[in-house]
């Protein structure tokens, strides 16, 4: 199971989905700055998938600017050169897992213990159809 988080390009300081201003966010080519700053790009359409040694980062971009970008992460080293690049851009990084935004700061605050946590009770907790 991928770990999902999103990419933000926004003037604004997101801290709650609910309060982002969309005359806020700032189309950009993600895709761009991933040809530059990753070596590994496998593209397939508008599928790209970027293999590291120890993680892969999938996702789908159809060349056109974007405000935010959806990514699957597999392996807990995928998030550390998205820090990089969401600090260097000035992008922000929303985990879906935790419903909260990374702190890029502070990482270890978010990030992938908590994913596993969140991943745990998901996987554990019994079907209940009512």
């Amino acid at each position: 199971m991928s770990w999902d988080v999103v990419l933000f390009s926004s003037r604004q300081k997101i801290t709650d989905l609910a309060d982002v201003d969309e005359k806020q966010l700032l189309p950009v080519s993600f895709s761009r700055a991933f040809k530059k700053y990753f070596k590994n790009i496998i593209t397939d359409g508008d599928h790209h998938e970027i293999k590291e040694d120890d993680f892969t980062i999938d996702y789908f971009d159809d060349g056109e600017p974007s405000s935010t970008l959806m990514l699957n992460l597999y392996g807990e080293s995928a998030i550390y050169p998205l820090i990089d690049l969401a600090i260097k851009n000035n992008w922000q990084i929303f985990d879906t897992g935790i419903g909260d935004m990374i702190d890029l700061g502070n990482s270890s605050k978010n990030g992938y213990q908590n994913f596993q946590a969140y991943l745990n009770i998901v996987l554990n907790k019994p079907f209940n159809s009512n």
